[in-house]
C-alpha cells in the first residue's frame, strides 16, 4: 500500500508532517491494508495562511479499495495533527463499514448448500 501526502502552500515542515502521516494512516488501518492500494493525503489550511481560526485546517484522506468505490473522508480542526488525526479515525469507521458490507456480501453468495458439499466431498464417511 502507497501513502502519498499533498499540502497546499500554506503548509510548513512538510517532511516531518509526512511522515507523521504515515504513521497514523498506517495505524488506523493496518487491518484493512490487504485491501488498499493506496491513501491519498490532502493538507491544507482552508483560511490561508494570514489568517487564523477555529478548525481551519483540514485533513481529506481518500483510500483507494480494491472491490468497492474510493473512500474519501474530510476532517477539519484547530492544527493540522488533530485534523490527521480524526480523518484517520473516519477512515477507519468508512472501510470497516465498507469492507464489512463486502465481506458479508461474498459470504451471503456462497449457499449453505456449497458449504455441506464441501464437507461431504473431503469426508464421505459422514453420510
Amino acid at each position: 500500500m502507497q501513502i502519498q501526502v499533498e499540502t497546499d502552500n500554506h503548509i510548513e515542515g512538510r517532511q516531518a508532517l509526512t511522515d507523521y502521516v504515515q504513521g497514523v494512516i498506517l495505524d488506523s488501518v493496518d487491518k484493512y491494508a490487504e485491501y488498499l492500494t493506496h491513501v491519498e493525503a490532502h493538507l491544507g489550511d482552508v483560511n490561508s495562511g494570514d489568517k487564523s481560526g477555529s478548525n481551519d485546517m483540514r485533513c481529506m484522506l481518500e483510500a483507494r479499495v480494491s472491490g468497492v468505490k474510493n473512500i474519501a473522508v474530510t476532517h477539519q480542526a484547530e492544527s493540522l495533527h488533530l485534523a490527521i488525526d480524526g480523518a484517520a479515525e473516519k477512515l477507519e469507521h468508512a472501510l470497516a463499514s465498507q469492507l464489512g458490507k463486502l465481506m458479508d456480501k461474498q459470504r451471503r453468495a456462497e449457499a449453505p448448500g456449497h458449504i455441506a458439499a464441501d464437507i461431504v466431498e473431503k469426508n464421505p464417511d459422514a453420510i
